[in-house]
């Protein structure tokens, strides 16, 4: 169970070097500012034993979770698993304190310290592979951190929920009523975060970037066509591919019924992830025999007990989110740094019931002080 790393893969109190060049406080005046300490920062990043720093042809690629996860056990029998064996990718994951439970930005901080950190260390852009959650830590640190946009060659999005999601809404129904986790108040589909990360141009990929997700994903909806939550649009001319499961691979085992979780297992989800490294940009289906991928249920590699793995993923993590402490009766506040801009969002395509109002929310510009 163990082959990544020894028993303690699901570590936040690593012992990492110091890098050789100051990224703390600030890797960059144009970057946010941290509210955590360096140490916690940089003692959140798993690097495996075999990690080679850069010293050979493989990309370093840098892991980041969903809610309720760490890094080790939401990747153990999929992405790094895969990265490991390959030819192409060098893994390291976060394990963030809370399993990414604790508000949205604050996770946020983790992401954007590892990319400075990794990239630095070994002297590579990295790639960037973010499951649920993980995908609005990198796109938030990608706005706020702009130092690291130079840094990734690649990110790649597995189910992703960049609007947000109304299914959130059954664990946080209305602000006020019951307190909930503070990231799933940040992933409703009408949060402040949401409408703050989406907003000027927060909507648009900042690195070529894949986004990867399924029509019948049971944590993330609307989760097919234009209004998916996973879609990202290609306003900066960077490169991006979409991919609806179900459209791409239909009538094929790569197009039926994959949840949340597994996307993760999906061949189609790796073969784009596999060709995006090795090309420095988002996975191109005209560079993928997608007949022979398609065919398969899983990427070749993985086998049932990385399936039946994968798949308990959603149960430890609904139990992290149900268990996590304190549990505010509101969404949080973001960061001092987003300025208070107020604008009236109205979130799109989204029906809570007989609830569809515009919310008031304070809207993004960074200050730099």
């Amino acid at each position: 169970m163990f082959g990544l790393g020894g028993p303690d893969i699901n570590s936040y109190k690593n012992h990492n070097s110091d890098p050789e060049t100051t990224i703390f406080p600030k890797s960059s005046d144009r970057d946010a500012p941290y509210s955590i300490e360096e140490n916690p920062l940089r003692s959140a990043i798993f690097i495996p034993d075999d990690f080679k720093f850069g010293r050979d042809s493989k990309t370093p690629v840098i892991l980041v979770p969903g809610t309720g996860t760490y890094g080790g056990e939401a990747f153990e029998p999929n992405f790094a698993k895969l990265l490991k064996a390959s030819q192409f990718g060098d893994p390291v994951w976060l394990n963030i304190p809370g399993r990414m439970c604790d508000e949205a930005p604050k996770n946020a901080q983790y992401v954007a310290y590892a990319i400075n950190y990794i990239a630095t260390r070994t002297q590579k852009k990295v790639a960037v592979i973010g499951w649920s959650q993980g995908n609005l830590s990198i796109q938030w640190t990608l706005k706020y951190w702009p130092s690291t946009r130079e840094k990734v060659s690649n990110f790649i999005c597995l189910s992703a929920d960049f609007a947000g999601t109304i299914n959130a809404w059954g664990l946080v129904p209305f602000g006020g009523t019951q307190p909930g986790t503070p990231a799933v108040w940040h992933q409703t589909r009408n949060a402040g975060f949401i409408a703050t990360l989406r907003s000027n141009g927060g909507d648009s990929a900042y690195v070529p970037t894949t986004s990867i997700y399924s029509a019948t994903d049971e944590v993330v909806q609307p989760q097919s066509g234009p209004n998916a939550s996973a879609f990202m649009k290609d306003e900066r001319k960077v490169g991006v591919t979409n991919c609806e499961l179900q459209v791409e691979a239909r009538f094929k085992p790569a197009g039926l019924v994959y949840t949340h979780e597994t996307v993760m297992l999906n061949p189609l989800s790796w073969a784009l992830a596999e060709d995006a490294i090795k090309n420095g940009g988002p996975g191109r289906f005209d560079r993928i025999d997608m007949d022979k991928v398609c065919m398969h249920t899983k990427a070749p590699g993985l086998n049932l007990l990385d399936a039946t793995m994968t798949q308990a993923l959603a149960p430890l993590a609904l139990k992290s989110i149900l268990l996590f402490m304190p549990k505010p009766w509101h969404e949080p506040a973001l960061p001092a740094f987003v300025a208070a801009e107020e604008k009236t969002y109205v979130p799109e395509d989204v029906d809570h019931g007989s609830l569809k109002a515009p919310v008031t929310i304070t809207s993004v510009e960074m200050t730099t002080e």
